[in-house]
């Protein structure tokens, strides 16, 4: 078994397999350690696959817009795997007042970045989507915006790093990280010490108890989410959708099915710790949100549910950056279930950081440095 590298990335999600490929594209030695049997089991193949920059936080939407503008429409030939990549637009809708005041702010903030992005009518709405509810009274429209599989993008993303040499070791538990000589230099797991010059924490959740290690506290907690699939319909339309309160979030595939988020945090008491599959509770109220809005799927099946984990981050944007005070760590993490469409931009600048270099996006709004002071609890 190969224990050392330039670079050991701990977590096999779509954010660590897109930081290996872009490192092994620079010409360095990788391993990636996952916990899990297999790659991309969490939040990476557990989501809606939205490819949005309408909605964002401003300090990340910068990271949503160089994805849409140079990465994810070449992904496919690139990676050479279909990721099924759709730009066909995002309808963020509303119904009330209130909602389309929420979608409001968010456009404004979006417009002063740059963004292609403007509020319209519910009859304009419907002009773009009929299937649309008619209490649908207004949206946010981003023709820019689109969906992707997430399940391929994360295995194109392992498959063409792989083919570049990085070196994937699944059910590795890690410990805790070691310092040598002042730098992080060694990752301990129970199938004993590996080695690298950097060290780049993608793994989630369990990035925070990691990184707790070496004194390093990134404020996250644990969302589950649900989502469901339903059998194949007619194709209806392609656009991504979502609400103004997060109602959920979905599209339909090439495939003809419907997959959908659910933005409500599942109650934890119909969720244990080894669920995979949403409580009967939770997918019924989603399924009722998504009728309240698309009653032309009042007869679709659901065929499969299941829960998603995410690293809810204290101000719902993710941690991107070196650390000071641990020369050698890279973090990674706290994606906030916002992840999937940003990760080629992530894996981008993660792996510039990596290789010693300045981001090549705007990533100067997620340091590890806006929680300076917090101790490691």
């Amino acid at each position: 078994m190969k224990k050392s590298a330039d670079v050991i990335i701990i977590g096999g999600g779509i954010i660590g397999c897109s930081t290996a490929y872009y490192l092994a594209k620079k010409g360095k030695s990788v391993i990636v350690l996952e916990k899990s049997k297999v790659i991309g089991y969490g939040g990476s193949s557990r989501n809606g696959g939205g490819v949005r920059q309408s909605g964002r936080d401003k300090r990340e939407l910068p990271l949503a817009m160089h994805g849409v503008q140079n990465l994810w429409p070449n992904l496919s030939e690139e990676l050479g795997t279909n990721v099924e990549y759709y730009q066909h637009g995002n309808l963020r809708l509303g119904k009330t007042d209130a909602h389309l005041d929420i979608l409001k702010g968010l456009t404004a903030t979006a417009v002063a970045q740059g963004l292609d992005v403007k509020m319209i009518s519910g009859e304009e709405v419907r002009e773009i989507c009929p299937h649309l509810s008619d209490e649908v009274i207004g949206a946010s429209w981003c023709p820019s915006d689109g969906h992707a599989n997430p399940l391929q993008a994360t295995l194109a993303f392992h498959n063409a790093a792989r083919q570049l040499g990085v070196c994937f070791l699944t059910e590795q538990n890690v410990l805790s990280l070691k310092m040598v000589s002042g730098e992080l230099r060694q990752v301990i797991t129970t199938d004993g010490m590996f080695e690298a010059d950097k060290i780049v924490l993608t793994a989630g959740l369990e990035s925070r108890p990691i990184s707790q290690s070496v004194g390093v506290d990134v404020p996250m907690a644990k969302v589950a989410l649900d989502t469901l699939i339903t059998d194949a319909q007619p194709p209806m339309f392609y656009q991504m959708l979502g609400t103004a309160m997060a109602d959920f979030y979905g599209h339909q595939t090439t495939h003809g099915s419907f997959v959908f988020g659910g933005g409500n945090a599942l109650d934890p008491k119909l969720i244990s710790s080894t669920a995979d599959q949403t409580p009967i509770e939770a997918t019924a109220d989603t399924c009722r949100g998504i009728l309240g809005y698309i009653p032309a799927l009042k007869h679709a099946k659901v065929v499969r549910s299941w829960v998603g984990v995410i690293d809810w981050c204290e101000d719902k944007v993710p941690v991107l950056s070196n650390v000071e005070n641990v020369p050698g760590l890279i973090l990674g993490c706290g994606l906030s279930g916002h992840g999937f469409g940003i990760s080629p931009s992530v894996g981008t600048v993660l792996a510039e950081l990596a290789n010693d270099e300045t981001p090549s996006i705007d990533i100067s709004g997620l340091g590890y440095e806006r929680f300076a002071g917090r101790s490691s609890i």
